[in-house]
């Protein structure tokens, strides 16, 4: 039931003070605090039972109708905001501002925080080794202004892009937790898939409300000295970013201190559908196991799990930063320094999302505690990269740094391993702080101080009955029977007569009475001023804190590669200035993982003579293996990693491409087929001769002369048009006669050899076409039944010996290409017509007989 506001004057003041709260939040779900629990109501309870699992109950009545309600736990609260997060939905967190004493009707509540699933910054609610980001997309004209925020580290960027081809790019390289758009934009089309998706005022993406926005956060006059100042749409989207951002937090964001430009230009391309297909950090079906990222991490810290992520899925053209990468793990190797470097930052916590919180001041005790042990190992870890002969380590180590006034302040105040939260107290370390020491000896031991007056005032009156006691009520008192009462001191003030005795104050137990009552809660009210005191000096440090994490996560990165490379027996690539890759020996990173057996490894020679190889070979035979291994090696070179290869020389890169593997787009309304060619029109329109294209079976999803065709026109327009480097896997067979018809095409293929009817498949790479493709032997191998076997063998027979010559399909220069099928299967076995006439014996028969069998063999033929 959807309550509106003219609604209101009907309900109890307690619910009119919710649905005025819920009016200003419409689109979240309203945490309303009561006590130790928060509540939700009508349709927000509805919603939170079923994604919750919890129970819908109902609270009385309110304007003559039942009121739907849901509760959870203040103190639980986490794992269920983490659950409606991970679901794509906001919760507006309402708390109890008001003191119940001194409130005349509901206790003052408004909302103090706003969690989204892109703007989150509690570890409870984040994987931990990966980013997780805000994106701001505003368009014109097909033109994209592109903003993507992650608050949990402060890392703010912005880009223009230029094609929706790019921007899906974009899209698929960060996977955003939440997308802000405009009412009006008009291509929702492409944000299939990604939950999140938040609708936002046209007017929230103004310009000058946006730069003004971006200026103030980050103090500067004008985005000149960021090279972003001429980035209209890039600061339109990023201002309505940085807003949110601002809302949702209800708080300052000190963090966000840098607005970084991002050139796709820069990096070596990557589309959406590439990325897929190279299962860089995700797979194809949407987990982690199994990816480039799955073999590559072996790092020591999270930070240094995302930045790895991130260098993966944005690998480099600049080859002089790569070789400056690549020089620092070759130092790290040396001597195998990397060793100690990588056990020392096993003691680093995940700093760069603790800074963030400590600018919300939103840090947790356990965060202080792990940002103590970080410090205490800096000065260790100083020392293990002094004999690293590099210039880049070295500049890393001065940025990381050491804080031993920090280190100090964090160890005097925080205990080794505080509680969760803040609110019980038990953070701060005895001996910190006079005031709390003495209010903690007050509160903890009121119980002696009550003996020790016992026993001194038994002894000063002589009076045997005395004790001294304690009640809700009455507090602290000194209790005298009723038939000593009258020998009570003179400083003895009555407090309260009983039946059988008298309960009397005195001065000192009244002035210890007003301490110990109020201790604890002064106790806690100073511990609490104290914490805030340690994050706001923490928060005084925290540009070069932040500049230190991001050295630290991009050390761990480095050592990371050294590790790997010596692990997996990875070498050092070279760069060439001239086109190709030559590659030695080179094995697929995540597939060689998976073996059992030795994996095969295979040599890639592309040059200018060879910007084409026509990849022939069986079924299940490696084609698509070594295709994808060629792209996988390339990157992860360009990322200044070293690489599965005896050896590899590369040369300039500007785009990976691959068309591999069948789907369809049922959502989208597109077949198999259509998603093939449209996938192929994005390579023609967008490769350039630096470009790594990966083209696998081309052409299947139609008839056979269609595809063959469309395979033709497409290979022939890759080697002579665009002139990339082209890895093109195919069946046709009849595609192999593109190494005579033009000048850069090759063929090599794949081997297999029969064994007793079946198939072994032997991995290896060799020069010229492939002569059997195996597809029956392979459907052997599969499981398929024995019949359906023989009876396809026997219709393959058929269909060769009835096949005739198609149309001859002509290149530019009108070369007829005859086109034959047959080649590539082998006859399996002679047929039962072949069968027959070898068992008959023509001697014996009689002219009837003959005529008998003549006709049985043509029925044979006939079925």
């Amino acid at each position: 039931m959807a309550v509106t506001p003219s609604d209101r004057s009907n309900h109890t003041p307690m619910m009119q003070q919710y649905l005025r709260i819920k009016g200003e939040h419409p689109n979240e779900l309203v945490f309303y605090r009561m006590g130790d629990f928060y509540e939700l109501f009508y349709d927000d309870a509805k919603k939170a039972a079923d994604l919750m699992e919890i129970t819908l109950t109902a609270r009385g009545h309110s304007g003559g109708n039942p009121i739907p309600m849901a509760g959870i736990p203040y103190h639980s609260a986490e794992n269920y905001i983490a659950r409606l997060v991970r679901a794509g939905q906001s919760i507006a967190i309402c708390e109890q501002i008001g003191d119940p004493a001194t409130s005349k009707g509901p206790v003052d509540r408004q909302v103090v925080r706003i969690v989204t699933p892109g703007t989150l910054s509690d570890d409870a609610f984040l994987e931990e080794r990966r980013d997780n980001l805000l994106v701001a997309i505003f368009s014109q004209r097909e033109q994209f202004g592109f903003a993507s925020l992650d608050i949990s580290s402060g890392r703010f960027s912005v880009a223009e892009l230029t094609s929706l081809e790019a921007l899906q790019g974009e899209l698929q390289r960060l996977r955003p937790a939440e997308i802000l758009i405009s009412e009006d934009f008009p291509y929702e089309e492409i944000l299939a898939g990604f939950t999140g998706i938040r609708r936002q005022g046209p007017w929230l993406f103004e310009y000058d409300t946006a730069r003004r926005v971006i200026c103030q956060q980050l103090q500067v006059r004008d985005l000149t000295g960021f090279g972003c100042e001429e980035l209209v749409l890039a600061i339109c989207a990023a201002g309505c970013l940085l807003q949110y951002a601002k809302d949702t937090q209800r708080t300052a964001l000190p963090h966000i201190r840098k607005l970084t430009r991002e050139r796709r230009e820069d990096t070596v391309i990557l589309d959406a559908t590439s990325r897929r297909n190279l299962e860089i950090d995700t797979n194809l079906m949407g987990g982690h196991q199994h990816t480039l990222a799955w073999v590559m991490d072996r790092t020591a810290t999270a930070m240094g799990g995302r930045q790895l992520r991130r260098w993966l899925n944005r690998p480099l053209r600049d080859v002089s930063v790569v070789r400056q990468r690549q020089q620092a793990v070759t130092a790290l190797l040396d001597s195998f320094h990397y060793e100690p470097v990588h056990a020392l930052l096993k003691r680093v916590g995940d700093i760069e999302r603790i800074l963030a919180r400590v600018a919300l001041r939103s840090a947790r005790p356990r965060d202080l505690a792990r940002l103590c042990d970080t410090f205490a190992a800096l000065p260790d870890l100083q020392v293990a990269l002094t004999p690293v002969k590099s210039h880049h380590i070295v500049k890393l180590a001065t940025t990381i740094g050491e804080y031993p006034e920090l280190a100090d302040l964090l160890s005097r105040s925080i205990m080794d391993n505080p509680p969760v939260v803040i609110r019980e107290g038990g953070v701060i370390r005895d001996g910190f702080d006079a005031e709390l020491d003495d209010l903690r000896n007050i509160s903890e031991n009121a119980g002696q101080y009550l003996l020790d007056v016992e026993t001194r005032e038994r002894q000063r009156t002589g009076i045997s009955t005395l004790k001294v006691g304690y009640n809700r009520v009455h507090g602290y008192y000194i209790e005298i029977s009723r038939a000593q009462s009258a020998q009570a001191p003179v400083d003895y003030i009555r407090r309260q007569t009983l039946k059988n005795a008298e309960r009397f104050i005195t001065p000192e137990l009244k002035t210890f009475e007003d301490k110990a009552l109020s201790a604890k809660s002064r106790a806690l009210a100073r511990e609490k001023a104290l914490y805030d005191e340690v994050l706001e000096t923490l928060a005084g440090h925290l540009a070069a804190l932040q500049d230190s994490a991001q050295a630290l996560a991009e050390l761990d990165v480095l050592s990371n590669f050294a590790e790997r490379a010596t692990s997996l027996r990875f070498s050092a690539p070279e760069f060439s200035d001239q086109p190709g890759f030559d590659i030695e020996q080179g094995r697929h990173p995540v597939v060689e993982q998976l073996l059992e057996e030795p994996y095969v490894p295979n040599d890639l020679l592309i040059d200018q003579r060879r910007r084409m190889l026509v990849i022939t070979g069986p079924n299940m035979g490696g084609k698509s293996t070594y295709m994808r291994q060629a792209a996988l090696i390339a990157l992860l070179a360009y990322t200044g990693s070293f690489v599965p290869a005896q050896r590899a020389c590369l040369g300039p890169l500007d785009r990976i491409f691959t068309r591999m593997g069948s789907s369809d787009d049922i959502a989208g309304g597109r077949s198999t087929f259509m998603v093939e060619m449209t996938e192929t029109a994005n390579i023609l329109h967008n490769a350039t001769e630096h470009s790594l294209v990966l083209m696998d079976e081309v052409g299947r999803g139609t008839s056979t002369f269609d595809g063959l065709s469309l395979a033709w026109a497409t290979a022939e327009h890759l080697a002579r048009d665009i002139r990339c480097y082209t890895l093109f896997a195919t069946h046709y067979f009849e595609l192999t006669q593109l190494a005579d018809q033009l000048e850069h095409a090759v063929n090599v293929h794949l081997t297999a050899t029969e064994h007793e009817d079946s198939i072994v498949f032997l991995h290896n790479v060799h020069e010229g076409p492939a002569s059997q493709s195996y597809g029956l032997q392979v459907a052997k191998l599969a499981g398929v039944p024995a019949g359906v076997i023989a009876n396809a063998k026997q219709q393959l027979r058929q269909l060769e010996g009835s096949a005739s010559p198609a149309a001859p399909l002509k290149t530019r220069q009108q070369e007829p290409v005859t086109v034959l099928q047959g080649d590539m299967f082998a006859s399996a076995g002679p047929s039962a017509v072949e069968a027959a006439l070898e068992a008959l014996d023509v001697d014996d028969l009689s002219p009837r007989q003959a005529l008998e069998r003549l006709y049985e063999l043509k029925a044979k033929m006939n079925n």
